[in-house]
């Protein structure tokens, strides 16, 4: 292995990054037919990894993919690859496909599903910097899946709805985009959880908005009633979310984004407020707990 490259989890073994590789007849690889969860370790902590590993569990049971080892051993897994890796502070990618197939559709021919652990050092997906100055989005013209169809409660390798969604935020020259559900209600961000702030009440979509369950979005929810916030999870009107007094994102790729600008209306007073401030400040208290996780 080469100086400074780092060691990749795939089916038993711990291959260098340059030969980390699966088959062209993988069907996540042809038809996204997989699951995955992003993962974060502060300090030697891995934050939140048993609800992490719950929900990548949940999301094969719909999708019908049965994993092959049980959580004790999937959790043992990540452990080690951060520990192969010499990591402590990373960023953790675990992706279950159903598997090597031919090129039909049906998962019978997928003779058992591969597991692959990513672990890496990364900064917040949108970067530091977004904390102070915050992120401007637009409000997408794609709309969320429907909860009936390919729903984004479950974590699946099919993210092409959210791909869109980004792909109009670049062509729009901001950061993200904000997707509607069919409805027209606020749903959430290309790949993160949405909050907004109005008279010192924060308010979130719920899933049946077609949002992701996402573990920052649940940690957020509880260190804000925590310290003496109201939370309420309902839904969302467009307006609501134009007027409202803050806006900010959740995610544990991005941790918490405060949002200043949406379709050109400024958010509150187009600065950080003082509510989401505070939630990154208690955020960055827990987030290296070993309560909310586990230690490496």
């Amino acid at each position: 292995m080469s100086s400074g490259e780092f060691l990749v989890y795939i089916d038993g073994e711990f291959v260098p990054k340059s030969q980390a590789k699966i088959s062209v007849f993988d069907h996540g690889l042809l038809y996204g037919d997989g699951v995955f969860e992003g993962i974060r370790s502060y300090n030697g902590v891995v934050f939140r990894l048993l609800e992490h590993i719950d929900r990548l569990y949940d999301s094969a049971k719909t999708i019908m993919l049965e994993i092959p080892i049980k959580k004790e051993e999937m959790i043992n897994i990540v452990l080690e690859t951060l520990r192969r890796n010499n990591l402590r502070d990373a960023y953790i990618r675990l992706v279950v496909t159903r598997g090597v197939g031919d090129l039909g559709l049906d998962p019978r021919k997928c003779s058992k599903p591969s597991i692959i652990v990513i672990a890496q050092p990364m900064e917040p997906l949108l970067g530091r910097e977004v904390k102070e100055r915050g992120v401007r989005l637009i409000i997408s013209s794609i709309r969320r899946d429907r909860v009936d169809a390919t729903t984004h409660q479950a974590k699946t390798l099919n993210y092409l709805n959210s791909i869109l969604a980004k792909i109009e935020a670049i062509n729009a020259g901001v950061d993200d985009s904000i997707l509607l559900d069919e409805r027209g209600f606020v749903s959430e961000a290309s790949a993160a959880n949405l909050f907004i702030v109005k008279n010192s009440i924060i308010s979130t979509p719920p899933q049946t908005a077609g949002i992701l369950p996402g573990i920052t979005r649940a940690t957020v929810i509880e260190i804000a009633r925590k310290i003496g916030y109201i939370v309420e999870e309902r839904d969302i009107t467009p307006h609501e979310l134009l007027t409202a007094d803050e806006v900010f994102l959740t995610g544990t790729a991005a941790e918490i984004v405060p949002v200043v600008e949406i379709s050109r209306r400024k958010i509150g007073d187009g600065k950080p407020g003082p509510v989401t401030r505070r939630l990154i400040e208690e955020f960055e208290k827990v987030k290296g707990d070993p309560a909310y996780g586990v230690r490496i």
